[in-house]
């Protein structure tokens, strides 16, 4: 007779607890082919600095956290549909993305670098480069700034960095623009002999002011222990261990 009531309590309790439930798991969007920040090991293992620090944020909020493989493009509408929590993918905050997300952090900032073959002789100027192919990765805000300030150039979009520097050594495209960090790895590789540093490293409102932690509207609470976290780990020297295991320089946001 007092069956049903017990089993409505008890759907009423459980109900209840989802929120707080909810705030022990979260599921981190990420993008694994843009080394050092996040690549794939061959045993399937996610690696990198972004993992790092998502894996060390997590562990300092006292959350369990799933890192979830996505495309670059696909990760602003996975997250506002619901099926990832927060973004860590090495996305740069800007205007337009504040359009639709907000964000925690900056959690790193680089500039963005050309490069192109040894000895190019090209300023970065709408003339000098105008009908050049320009490799961008497609959605970045690299992409963005040389639609907006070389409008002559051709540009090419790849939905991975590997694939557009594949394209620069096989001759497909003049230059390729992306985060320093990232295109000073690809130089120091095997792949990269024969090619270098054109123009000084760009700063531009286009490209941001670093990259940022995606999150949904509204959601000021998450935002804050994210922020709370990333500040946390600063000050202990865990962000200087994870930063100087993937690249010689200082990224933290200062």
């Amino acid at each position: 007779m007092f069956r049903p009531l017990r089993l409505a309590a008890a759907f009423l309790a459980a109900t209840a607890a989802l929120p707080a439930m909810a705030q022990d798991s979260l599921v981190i969007g990420t993008e694994a082919a843009y080394r050092p920040f996040a690549w794939v090991l061959p045993s399937g293992e996610l690696t990198g600095f972004d993992i790092d620090i998502a894996r060390a944020l997590c562990t300092e909020m006292g959350v369990t956290c799933e890192i979830s493989d996505q495309a670059y493009d696909g990760l602003i509408p996975a997250l506002n549909a619901g099926k990832v929590d927060a973004i860590i993918a090495s996305m740069f905050i800007t205007e337009d993305r504040l359009e639709a997300i907000d964000f925690a952090g900056p959690y790193y900032v680089t500039p963005g670098l050309f490069i192109g073959p040894e000895g190019a002789d090209l300023d970065l100027t709408p003339e000098s480069l105008k009908r050049k192919f320009i490799g961008v990765q497609r959605g970045s805000t690299m992409a963005d700034y040389v639609e907006a300030r070389l409008p002559g150039a051709r540009v090419q979009f790849y939905d991975t960095l590997d694939a557009a520097t594949l394209d620069l050594v096989s001759g497909r495209v003049d230059l390729v623009f992306a985060d320093s960090v990232v295109i000073e790895e690809f130089l120091a590789s095997e792949d990269g002999a024969g090619f270098a540093q054109v123009g000084e490293p760009v700063t531009d409102p286009i490209l941001g002011e670093g990259a940022g932690i995606g999150l949904r509207k509204g959601e000021e609470e998450l935002k804050a222990r994210f922020d709370a976290a990333l500040a946390a780990i600063i000050a202990s020297g865990e962000y200087a261990e994870i930063n100087a295991r993937y690249m010689s320089s200082d990224i933290a946001p200062k």
